[in-house]
């Protein structure tokens, strides 16, 4: 368990001292080198007393109960309630964030919501919530709260997922992911350029955290990708990307095709059209991704599910909505026989797409 320094603030492990009297943070691949006092990009990193705290423990931006196909996962728990939550601050600088009213506060009256590890993974058994979700910032930066809870709600049966970019070093890395049962990761593009240049990271660290959650874990994994018009959408750089998902990751791995909406300082560019979206969806396809998906639009065919082997319909979905279920108890395609790949109940679960905030805490 996470060791308390104040009120809101735990000590780290992850940070080495340097000889300039400046302490870097290893949490990230940004290695931040920080002063006394000074705070990493993340902001809720902090150098206090020669040592890295995390600022924001036990603080949230609030609680709301989701479709756990909202993260987005289609193929973990199906129709089934997640109780989802996140703090402040983010490790990467994208400039399109669309969560950048949390990622990017400077504020901590935005974390108005407190609540323990154990009263959330209570409040998530009392709400009936199959999982609970770190998501609308990334769960890299408050690492130690998102595991004493994942601790907490595993003793209690509940699941984990993270909801993340994967920009992690190796270590803690280790140690977040053995405390997490789904993940969905952001593969926000397959260029040094344009990782480098619109989110200030670097690609290569991405495809390692997807290489060791794929091969090194037993956690669940979807990737989502933001189409965004000019920058990750050119044929020949969904094919590269679809290409080493399924060399690299398997054909199994869903992977989310996403429109982008103009928003934070990324806002000269146009809305993603939708053939966009249905012509990333046709690449992977074509490159033996098995379950493609599209993202923030209306398509009933590219938002459902189809056997891989014999192409019926698995799983339809409306939006959030579950609507045809076509899986044996087992999780086998009910016409063929095929295994289809994820974490199923013997049902679809019957959530829907509601969105309901609640109060934790």
């Amino acid at each position: 368990m996470s060791v308390f320094v104040s009120h809101d603030t735990v000590k780290t492990q992850y940070w080495h001292a340097l000889e300039d009297g400046r302490v870097q943070c290893d949490m990230c691949p940004r290695f931040c080198k920080l002063h006394p006092e000074q705070r990493g990009l993340c902001f809720v990193r902090q150098n206090l007393d020669n040592q890295i705290v995390m600022t924001s423990y036990g603080r949230s931006s609030g609680f709301a109960i989701d479709p756990i196909e909202k993260k987005p996962l289609n193929h973990f728990l199906p129709g089934t309630p997640v109780l989802s939550f996140g703090t402040a601050g983010c490790n990467l600088a994208c400039k399109f964030c669309q969560n950048w009213d949390i990622s990017k506060s400077r504020e901590m009256d935005t974390l108005m919501s407190k609540a323990s590890p154990d009263v959330i993974a209570q409040a998530a058994l009392e709400y009936g919530c199959d999982s609970v979700a770190f998501t609308y910032n990334d769960p890299v930066v408050f690492h130690e709260y998102a595991i004493d809870t994942a601790q907490a709600c595993r003793s209690l049966g509940i699941k984990s997922v993270a909801v993340s970019a994967g920009y992690v070093c190796a270590e803690p890395r280790a140690e977040f992911y053995q405390w997490m049962d789904a993940a969905n990761i952001d593969l926000k593009a397959f260029t040094e350029r344009f990782y480098h240049a619109i989110t200030g990271a670097h690609l290569q660290a991405v495809l390692d955290t997807l290489k060791y959650i794929k091969h090194e874990t037993s956690v669940w994994l979807e990737l989502t990708t933001l189409v965004i018009p000019g920058e990750n959408d050119s044929e020949a750089e969904l094919e590269a990307m679809t290409q080493w998902v399924v060399e690299n990751l398997g054909p199994d791995v869903p992977m989310h095709f996403t429109a982008f909406h103009p928003d934070w300082k990324m806002r000269d560019k146009p809305h993603t059209p939708v053939n966009s979206l249905l012509q990333a969806r046709e690449i992977a396809l074509k490159n033996g991704v098995h379950y493609p998906y599209v993202g923030n639009v209306h398509d009933k065919f590219a938002n459902s599910t189809y056997c891989h082997d014999c192409g019926n319909l698995l799983i339809g979905r409306d939006w959030y909505q579950l609507g045809e279920w076509n899986l044996d108890k087992s999780g086998l395609c009910s016409f063929c026989g095929a295994g289809c790949a994820g974490v199923f109940n013997a049902r679809a679960g019957s959530w829907g797409a509601r969105r309901r905030a609640v109060a934790v805490g």
